[in-house]
């Protein structure tokens, strides 16, 4: 059964609501109730779709009334799966419109002049001040009451229908198996036969193939002893004692067997100045740091990451938008939005727009997202926005449809991409550290766990990620937690040696700004992230980034593990390592990540922790392709903090929403 319906006006005024349990009275007077987290995360920030919203073990579905104003909520239990909330929404919406619509338009029509200050501001202040909604529905109450029993009713019958028993007939001994299977028992091309009859002659065949194999040895069936030779010859017992004797031989490099001074100058994992030995070796330092991705300083001496920019040439980057929104762009062939102007041709004349004068512009829309890498699943659901936005307004004229059109594209991508949390990294790592905390209380060094699916480049960005941090002064532990990769601790040990010697600003003696924590392989994960963090906090680190091991999101044992260790250790981020190459695997990945995250990580717990942000790796291979970036945002709603762009420790970048729009409405 349902737990809350309403409508509501976009505004916030809430002309009708219904409860239909004690227990869902809270869905509406919560801060955290499912419908205003719909409201907050899902209409606010344009991540609208026809499909349900979960929360908190609730399911909410909705539609709109555009030129209204009006949005139709319904709310119920997730588990229950309800499969007449369409209907319900879609009737009542019609039903709602048929018997008020007159009362409806006067009431929008006063909100917008109080907009516009026609009204006393006392009565602003208070938009449901002065009507009446109980007078104004009244009745409606009952009729909602019929129309749900209706629908209601009609799915029950519908249910039965699909669940009628099945009579099933005794079944037959089978006739004795024969070697011709031409023919099936039974069958004749004149009799009609019954489901039973079908499955009988399926089940005699299966049997038939089966003591055929068992007989006659058919291909693919018989198999040949490991002591028998070819076509089942039995093989002499010195042929079978070779076989069995035969092992691997060492590999030898060169003429002779390495020595111990020769293995240890071939071992670059290791640092030769802790280990003693005479030999040192040399750095490439341009190979490492890339001079022309190096960040800039601030006034206040932080080192920031460069932003990506779309177009190297053009500085004013914050006028993308503009350009998109206005008319008043100047006309050049490979501006923004080129290819989508033919599309926006479409609509012209003065007229109220419906969904068929929407329809193939919608579609041109989204072929044109997915050719940027778009998840089809995302491209799907924002041209469904941009189209429930737009059903309903009134436009006049070819400019100001194209105008409306492209106004609603490009404040849904900027609405999708904007953070909703802060993207400043270093700001949350400086507030940990230097926030008050008792005397007997010792400080906790800010953590960072790195998640992602296999060989996206999660050690290799942890590494760029450190270098940031390095430059801007704090003292990094590396957690090597991927405890199942072979290389995957030396790769890192590489990188510690590697960033002690670029050091800060060039300098060659920070080694102390960055160690490895190991404990070598076949460990827990978990406990060696929590001994990792108990160090850092014992030896003075101001930050830990946890290397994890890479893990398809539908393993549900790696999972788990990786729920635990984000568990046990609570870090302060969970950044997910994602590839800008992925189109629709971008979006299975981060919503079982996410949602496997959650569950398991709550279930010990009592409290689910998700994705807190991402970083996107080789975003230098896509180009102008980067739908990707809209994906990611789309499903977690989550910011993405950087993306790697490059081999060296310096090729990190930020991303800007007016360049990642930009890029995306290009030609």
């Amino acid at each position: 059964m349902l737990d809350h319906c309403s409508i509501s006006h976009k505004g916030g005024v809430v002309l009708w609501s219904r409860s239909f349990t004690p227990e869902a009275s809270h869905i509406t007077s919560s801060a955290a109730s499912p419908v205003n987290s719909l409201i907050r995360e899902a209409l606010i920030e344009g991540r609208t779709t026809e499909e349900k919203y979960e929360k908190d073990g609730y399911a909410v579905k909705w539609t709109f009334v555009n030129d209204l104003e009006l949005i139709f909520v319904v709310a119920y239990q997730r588990i229950l799966q309800l499969t007449y909330v369409d209907d319900l929404l879609t009737a009542m919406k019609a039903l709602f419109i048929k018997l008020f619509e007159p009362f409806l338009a006067t009431f929008v029509a006063s909100l917008h002049a109080m907009n516009n200050g026609k009204q006393a501001p006392c009565t602003a202040r208070d938009p449901s001040a002065s009507w009446n909604f109980a007078k104004a529905f009244e009745g409606w109450d009952k009729l909602f009451d019929k129309l749900l029993k209706g629908i209601e009713e009609k799915a029950a019958q519908e249910r039965k229908s699909r669940l009628r028993p099945v009579t099933y007939a005794e079944p037959s001994t089978p006739s004795p198996p024969s070697d011709d299977l031409g023919t099936l028992p039974s069958e004749s091309p004149d009799v009609p036969q019954d489901e039973q009859q079908i499955a009988r002659n399926v089940q005699a065949l299966k049997d038939r193939l089966r003591g055929r194999g068992g007989r006659r040895g058919g291909r693919g069936i018989s198999r040949v002893d490991s002591g028998s030779g070819r076509d089942g010859v039995p093989t002499s017992d010195n042929e079978s004692t070779k076989r069995k004797t035969k092992s691997k031989t060492g590999r030898k490099w060169g003429d002779e067997t390495p020595s111990e001074s020769d293995m240890v100058s071939l071992d670059f994992s290791l640092d030769k100045s802790d280990s003693g030995a005479n030999v040192r070796p040399t750095f490439d330092l341009q190979s490492l740091v890339d001079e022309a991705s190096l960040g800039t300083r601030t006034k206040d001496g932080l080192y920031e990451v460069k932003d990506w920019d779309f177009d190297p040439e053009n500085d004013e980057t914050n006028d993308v938008i503009a350009r998109a929104l206005g008319s008043d762009a100047p006309k050049q062939s490979g501006s923004s939005l080129g290819s989508l102007g033919s599309l926006f041709a479409r609509l012209t004349g003065s007229k109220i727009l419906t969904e068929n004068d929407l329809k193939p512009v919608l579609e041109g829309m989204k072929e044109h997202l997915m050719k940027k890498n778009v998840a089809k699943e995302i491209a799907d659901k924002v041209c469904e926005g941009v189209g429930e936005s737009l059903v309903g307004k009134k436009v006049g004229g070819f400019q100001t449809t194209n105008n409306a059109v492209r106004t609603a594209l490009s404040t849904s991508l900027t609405r999708i991409l904007t953070p909703k949390t802060s993207t400043d990294l270093l700001l949350s790592i400086r507030t940990k550290l230097t926030s008050p905390l008792p005397s007997s209380q010792q400080r906790i060094p800010y953590s960072i766990v790195f998640v992602g699916v296999n060989g996206v480049g999660k050690s290799t960005n942890l590494s760029k990620v450190c270098f940031w941090l390095i430059q801007n002064g704090l003292r990094v532990l590396i957690a090597a937690c991927d405890t199942f990769r072979s290389g995957a601790v030396e790769q890192l040990r590489v990188h510690v040696r590697n960033l002690s010697v670029l050091g800060v600003d060039g300098a060659t003696n920070s080694k102390s700004r960055v160690e490895l924590y190991e404990k070598g392989y076949g460990k827990d994960a978990a406990g060696i992230a929590k001994e990792a963090i108990a160090h850092a906090k014992d030896n003075g680190f101001d930050v830990v980034l946890i290397d994890t091991a890479g893990r398809m999101q539908d393993n549900e044992p790696l999972m788990r593990a990786l729920a635990k260790l984000v568990a046990v250790n609570s870090p302060d981020k969970v950044i997910f390592v994602g590839e800008a190459l992925v189109g629709n695997e971008a979006v299975d990945q981060l919503t079982k990540f996410d949602r496997a995250l959650r569950d398991f990580s709550g279930a010990s717990t009592g409290k689910s922790r998700g994705i807190d942000g991402m970083l996107i790796t080789k975003w230098d291979t896509v180009d102008d392709k980067v739908g990707a970036a809209l994906s990611m945002t789309y499903v977690t709603g989550q910011p993405i903090i950087f993306v790697g762009c490059g081999q060296t420790y310096t090729d990190l970048r930020q991303l800007r929403v007016s360049n990642v729009v930009q890029a995306i409405l290009s030609d």
